[in-house]
């Protein structure tokens, strides 16, 4: 069995007569063979297979608990996948710019094929949070559209939207569910004018994790947004979950 390893970090004096966080003095052993296995991953190419559990046991002299570990993290991160019965190296995560534009512009930005899955398309009283989000009174119907976004045909997020029926029920004659609803919401003359967005991380729903093909371990950032016009009216409210190892998102800030 190997021996537990130390991970209780110690404080310094500073030359100031301050005290300084001073990093322990052994890691845990999976940390390490994470490091190692990050440094052969990166000699490697997309799709390329990474080394067994067995062969990497052996070549870092531990268990392979350890390096189970170690892959368990970096498969979390996005760094590698499972394929068959084996692991392979992933392609970079998706980067999403946060922005007005949408989904599909965003993915086609980065050379990516959008894509969509419809989960369920219906319209449902507003509850108390999706009344106050569209300035709508509780129980007033609104549309609810529920789809699965791909990029490259892979499952990366679970996107609910809610819609005031009144102001877009033309819809439900002309808009096809898997392309852009930005496009579409647009082309019925209404204009994105800015939007509030909150992300967090949270984990999967038995049912989430089945529609995301991801398991309930599996950490997600879930993203609250809400949009309005140019006037300043609302058009949406959105809750999307995105897998944390397949997409990252950036804001690009200034003065």
């Amino acid at each position: 069995m190997e021996a537990t390893e130390v991970t209780r970090g110690r404080r310094g004096e500073t030359s100031s007569g301050g005290t300084e966080l001073v990093l322990p003095e052994r890691l845990p052993k999976s940390y390490r063979v994470r490091t190692e296995l990050e440094g052969i991953i990166d000699e490697l190419a997309e799709g390329d297979p990474v080394p067994s559990e067995r062969e990497l046991a052996v070549r870092f002299e531990v268990a392979r608990e350890t390096v189970r570990q170690a892959l368990r993290d970096l498969l979390v991160e996005g760094r590698i996948r499972r394929q068959g019965r084996g692991t392979v190296v992933s392609r970079p995560k998706m980067v999403q710019p946060l922005s007005l534009r949408s989904y599909t512009e965003g993915a086609l930005s980065l050379g990516r094929v959008p894509g969509r899955i419809l989960v369920g398309w219906e319209d449902v009283p507003a509850d108390a949070d999706t009344a106050r989000d569209l300035g709508l009174p509780v129980g007033t119907p609104v549309m609810h559209l529920e789809r699965v976004l791909l990029a490259d045909g892979e499952r990366i997020g679970l996107e609910s939207t809610f819609l005031p029926l009144a102001r877009f029920a033309g819809l439900r004659d002309s808009y096809d569910p898997t392309t852009s609803l930005y496009a579409a919401v647009r082309a019925s003359g209404v204009e994105f004018g800015a939007a509030t967005e909150r992300i967090e991380t949270v984990l999967a729903s038995p049912r989430e994790a089945a529609l995301l093909e991801c398991t309930t371990a599996l950490p997600l950032l879930l993203l609250h947004r809400r949009s309005v016009d140019e006037e300043g009216a609302p058009i949406e409210r959105v809750r999307a979950l995105y897998r944390g190892d397949r997409i990252a998102f950036e804001a690009r800030l200034s003065k």
